[in-house]
Formats: C-alpha cells, structure tokens, sequence
C-alpha cells in the first residue's frame, strides 16, 4: 500500500541554509520542521539534508550530534524518502578529499574531488543548465531538460554507479548534478534558489508517496 504523507525533517547539522529551505517548502504550502532531535527524526516520514561548507564539517557534525546511525536506519533500512541538496548531496559518497581524506555516508558509492581546471572559476557559482540521463529521476516531472539551476560548490561528486547518475552539467567537465537511487534523491544544485524550477523539485518531492 502506498500513503502520501508530509511530515518532513529538515536535518540541522549546523551547515547553514536551513531557513532558506524551510522557506521553499512553506511556497509549496507544506510545513518542514527544522530539527536535530533524533526523536523527531526518527518519527519523520521524509527527511532533508540540506547545507554548505565543508564535507569534514559536516560528517563531524553528524557524528557528534549521533545522526549517522539515525540517517542508516531510517534513510537505507526504513527507506524513507530522503533529499540532499548540495553538501548534503556530497555527504552520501564513500569519501571526500576536501581538506584532507574524510569517509563519508557511503549511501552511493563514489568520492567528492575539487575542479581542478586552472581556467575555472572556483567556486562554480551561478546559473548553469543540467542535462539528464537516461535513468529516470520522478523529482524532475514537469522540468525541461536542460533547464537551469543555481550552483554554490567547489567540490563535485564522482561515482562509479551509472544508474544512480540522473542528471549531468558541463563546467570545464561533465560533472555530476544529481543522483537517485531507491528511496534518496539528492542534487548539486540548490532548488531553494533555482525559482520556478526548483519549487517543482520540492513540490515533487513533498508529493512523493510512501511505501508501507
């Protein structure tokens, strides 16, 4: 049986740009509640892990708030819908090398690498059009291929595992701007600040239905 349900958690980890999401939500009519208490997170049918700054920060965040076995349980046992918006979209790789070597979620297997094009501007900020995959995204219903979104990243995400790749854009390279896999959607990309598109990823994913 599949059941729609809005009850939705909006991780802080203390990586910033949780208001900014919240807000997204609230424009599609849906309330996110904004929280580090396992207990509500426990309790959420769908959870978001938004944020910018450095992957090392954010993991030892997770960890010292004891959110790492919370996102196992409920993200990859549970399955529950789960979205992750730029570092929280770097933080499900196996590994990030952004000051130093640091593990990572591992959720999709894959590492976190800087642009290394000299010629680049880095951070890669700005507007910027994606281009999809064959492999199907449900959060991109009712958005253009090649539409743009906002970028704020110096970091990109590399991963060996081609069906969980959805979407690509091209700056000095071909790197990866969103990913799906099962139950975890996640994008390089900030749909909070991407307008009318990015409104429809969130609507999307607020109207994901559950399984159970």
């Amino acid at each position: 049986m599949n059941i729609l349900s809005n009850n939705i958690v909006i991780i802080d980890y203390n990586m910033g740009n949780l208001r900014s999401v919240q807000k997204a939500f609230e424009k599609n009519g849906n309330f996110a509640m904004i929280s580090n208490q396992k207990d509500i997170i426990q309790n959420a049918d769908k959870i978001v892990l938004p944020g910018v700054g450095s992957f090392k920060d954010g993991m030892k965040n997770l960890l010292k708030l004891g959110l790492v076995d919370i996102l196992n349980k409920e993200v990859v046992e549970k399955k529950k819908p789960f979205l992750g918006i730029c570092l929280g979209m770097q933080l499900l790789a196996t590994k990030s090398f952004e000051n130093g070597e640091t593990k990572g979620l591992n959720f999709i297997s894959g590492k976190v690498v800087k642009f290394e094009d000299s010629n680049l501007k880095v951070p890669h900020v700005g507007w910027n059009n994606i281009i999809y995959t064959n492999n199907q995204n449900r959060l991109f219903e009712s958005i253009n291929n090649n539409s743009d979104f906002y970028f704020v990243h110096s970091y990109h995400f590399k991963s060996d595992e081609k069906d969980a790749v959805t979407s690509f854009t091209e700056y000095g390279l071909n790197f990866i701007s969103s990913i799906n896999k099962d139950n975890i959607y996640a994008f390089q990309f900030h749909p909070e600040k991407s307008q009318t598109a990015g409104l429809q990823i969130i609507k999307n994913y607020v109207n994901l239905e559950l399984k159970c």
